[in-house]
């Protein structure tokens, strides 16, 4: 395995720069020619740097913890590649993690923190963890950035644009000419429901409507949820003909049980969700979206904890660019006349 040392005699240079050079340290004085003849030769002696003895003496592993609820999720695919790439220009290293378990004493956060594995924590928590264990999270005194959630303390977060997203989805109906309007919404402790529902409500009430009672469901964001979701607005004496549906994958379920219930789609009702990704390309008919960048969340997230954990400061940052973005499938039409 090449060292330092072999680093600096095939460039020419001291040990000390090589070091500084591969490091990305600020008292790296060396000319631009010398810092390329310095990585050229890294690359083709195949150097790795030594993070146990980098750990050492800094005290910091340079590894970021992403602890995420379901790994099998489609919607955090992107996230873990905007998580990652923004760690890899820091020189830190993504560990991934699943845990449903948020407080700093459950099994994986307990283990990554008091054991010193991770410098920082970027934490995407699960509808149903209760505010007490958030709030421990905000005690803990650990370099973590919140997902998609908000808690008093000194704990960042980072939040797609929700109210924006559901907004759009929701003047996409109206735009098409639907006036009876449902929403399959999340549970109602949700960060996120509540924001979306505030979207929809406002694209309403620019066209003179409202959400009607009876045309609001809360009940969560599984494909469960998505199926019951339906059967009960569809149940209603004067059903809607356009549903804005707050998660995807809560809309595969409702495309799914309005083939159940022969509701055509969209001659009968049409239907948009808020968040974009493979599974909504794919399902039948393919549903139209509005696209959350959950990558650019996923580098703001890393770009944040990492900020906390060299400067101390904590922030709360809300994706605006890139702005949400509709994307139009075959879900969607007029209603009937």
């Amino acid at each position: 395995m090449a060292t330092l040392g072999d680093v600096a005699a095939r460039a020419g240079v001291s040990i000390s720069a090589v070091s500084r050079v591969l490091s990305n340290h600020p008292a790296a004085r060396v000319s631009e020619a010398t810092r390329e003849r310095i990585q050229q030769a890294a690359t083709e002696l195949h150097y790795r740097p030594n993070f146990a003895g980098r750990a050492l003496k800094s005290a910091r592993t340079h590894v970021i913890g992403l602890v995420i609820p379901d790994l099998t999720n489609a919607l955090f695919t992107e996230l873990m590649h905007g998580a990652e790439d923004e760690a890899a220009a820091h020189s830190y290293t993504v560990l991934l993690g699943r845990a449903h378990d948020v407080r700093p004493t459950g099994d994986v956060i307990g283990r990554l923190l008091g054991e010193g594995r991770v410098d920082g924590m970027v934490v995407q928590v699960g509808d149903g963890v209760p505010a007490q264990d958030l709030a421990a999270l905000a005690e803990s005194g650990s370099a973590i950035v919140l997902i998609n959630s908000q808690v008093p303390g000194p704990v960042g977060s980072v939040a797609l644009n929700d109210e924006a997203g559901a907004r759009l989805a929701a003047q996409h109906l109206l735009d098409l000419g639907h006036t009876r309007i449902g929403l399959a919404n999340g549970l109602p402790r949700s960060f996120t429901a509540k924001r979306r529902r505030l979207g929809v409500k406002a694209a309403l009430e620019d066209a003179g409507l409202r959400i009607e009672p009876g045309m609001e469901t809360r009940l969560g964001y599984t494909v469960d949820n998505g199926r019951e979701a339906l059967r009960r607005l569809m149940a209603r004496e004067e059903p809607p003909t356009g549903i804005v549906v707050a998660n995807v994958n809560a809309a595969v379920g409702l495309l799914a049980e309005a083939r159940a219930l022969g509701v055509a789609v969209p001659d009968d009702l049409s239907v948009v969700t808020v968040h974009d990704s493979w599974t909504a390309e794919n399902t039948w008919p393919p549903l139209t979206a509005v696209r959350m960048q959950f990558y650019a969340m996923g580098r703001a997230a890393v770009r944040s904890v990492i900020r906390r954990i060299e400067t101390g400061e904590v922030a709360d940052v809300t994706i605006t660019d890139p702005p949400p973005e509709l994307v139009v499938r075959e879900s969607t039409a007029p209603p009937r006349a």
